[in-house]
């Protein structure tokens, strides 16, 4: 096994990501859709509403690679996975989760980033764990490079897409009205904002696979059905991406991407802009309103659809859905339950967790002339022990703390042009950081070795 310090070293080292995102790959998946359509007629069953239409990403939006680090990935993951409620056990199977992977990718020929020897080398049932989580990183960290391309001078959150539905549909439990449908529903909302400006909102379906490219065009057909159940405005005018990483490519991880364009803007009035006011549980029915041809009756179908009158709305659930994950990835409890409703799972973040998994925030560090405060936790890496620390940066973490939502949402904006600066010049921590634009820091560093005592064991 490589040496903890080697394993640190290769976190930060940037390698190439392949983006596959052509005219052809829409062909592909269409014809994998029309397959799949054929064949649950021929069962008896209903073919999937998909979203129509899907394409490539403009070529300004996005290249044939993109240059990433293992541990942006993984950041990426933490944050976007840190309110999964996984058990009781959250500190460790939730918030640090990613951490699993911190040996799973490597570099191959010195430009292509790939699986390492350890990452090809899980049981038969974790594959599909794997592939799903890692998955979801790569999708991420793809799908925010062309988002900032596409808005720029904005801020790209990413929002658990289950938590923010929550607030106005039941989606599990005696509650739900619509099952057909509301299983179906993106992975995550990626919202691009701006203070002053509407928040622009696409839906992303992220798979991933250690298959054949052909079971791709199948993974993004399915994709194009979840992100079909959300419509923010009137029908089909939402744009949304659907991502498949391919883990076993020839030339390495391959992220293959498309979309559909759409405004998705969330235009709301000056002084509904407050997202500081805790949130109700909404019971709105779950359907999509489908306009219809030429002397045809409007079609009401299952899925969800934000309309005007509720822009506010659903800009407070988004808002205060990422307040939480934020919070979260610093150490959850009371101040991340303080923005979640009873659907969304507040109890769960509000009750007590021992102190063996348990997370607090109760810890700050020094990196690159700031403050950040979050939580910690010590573990060996082969062998040698070391400390992984996520948090957010101090003034705004003390803005989300004491419910000052839309206060953090304007500073974080203004720091956001620090970031790189910072993480470039740092020198007080000794090992891989990432710095993202919402505040928040994933750092990793070797600690020194204790000496231990000899426990001797005397067989019963």
């Amino acid at each position: 096994m490589a040496e903890a310090a080697q394993v640190l070293e290769e976190l930060v080292q940037s390698w190439s990501v392949q983006v596959h995102s052509t005219s052809g790959l829409a062909g592909a998946v269409a014809d994998a859709a029309a397959k799949d359509d054929k064949e649950r007629r021929q069962e008896g069953r209903e073919p999937l509403r998909r979203k129509p239409e899907l394409q490539a990403l403009p070529a300004a939006e996005v290249g044939p690679s993109v240059k990433l680090m293992p541990w942006e990935v993984l950041h990426a993951l933490g944050r976007a996975t840190v309110l999964s409620r996984q058990g009781a056990g959250r500190g460790l199977a939730e918030h640090w989760g990613c951490l699993k992977y911190c040996q799973a990718l490597d570099g191959s020929s010195g430009r292509y980033m790939k699986l390492s020897e350890e990452g090809l080398n899980p049981r038969r049932h974790y594959k599909t764990v794997q592939s799903g989580e890692l998955g979801i990183g790569f999708a991420l960290a793809v799908a925010e490079r062309a988002l900032r391309r596409r808005y720029p001078d904005h801020v790209v959150s990413i929002v658990d897409a289950d938590i923010a539905l929550q607030a106005g549909w039941a989606l599990v439990g005696k509650d739900v009205q619509r099952r057909d449908w509301v299983r179906l529903r993106p992975d995550f909302f990626l919202e691009a904002w701006k203070p002053g400006e509407p928040s622009k909102v696409i839906p992303i379906a992220c798979k991933g696979t250690h298959g054949k490219t052909q079971y791709v065009h199948t993974q993004l057909a399915n994709a194009s059905a979840q992100v079909e159940a959300v419509h923010v405005g009137p029908w089909n005018q939402t744009p949304t991406l659907v991502t498949s990483t391919e883990l076993l490519g020839q030339g390495g991880i391959t992220v293959h991407v498309l979309h559909t364009p759409g405004d998705g803007s969330l235009t709301v009035a000056p002084d509904a802009l407050d997202a500081d006011h805790a949130l109700d549980d909404r019971n709105f029915y779950p359907d999509v309103r489908i306009p219809g041809g030429e002397g045809e009756d409007e079609q009401r179908v299952s899925g969800f659809q934000v309309l005007a009158d509720e822009y506010a709305w659903f800009r407070t659930a988004l808002v205060r859905a990422g307040a939480a994950g934020l919070m979260g990835f610093t150490g959850g409890g009371e101040p991340t339950a303080r923005y979640l409703t009873e659907r969304q799972g507040r109890r769960h973040f509000e009750g007590f967790t021992h102190a063996g998994t348990g997370i607090v925030q109760d810890i700050d560090h020094e990196i690159g002339g700031f403050t950040f405060v979050g939580t910690d936790h010590v573990f060996r890496l082969n062998g040698t022990r070391v400390e992984a620390f996520s948090g957010l940066e101090a003034s705004l973490f003390d803005h989300l703390r004491d419910g000052r939502v839309e206060q953090y949402r304007r500073e974080a904006y203004k720091l956001r042009s620090r970031w790189h600066k910072a993480l470039r010049d740092q020198k007080d921590w000794e090992g891989p950081v990432s710095l993202r634009a919402d505040g928040s820091v994933m750092a990793m560093r070797l600690l020194p070795e204790q000496p231990r005592k000899r426990r001797h064991l005397t067989a019963l």
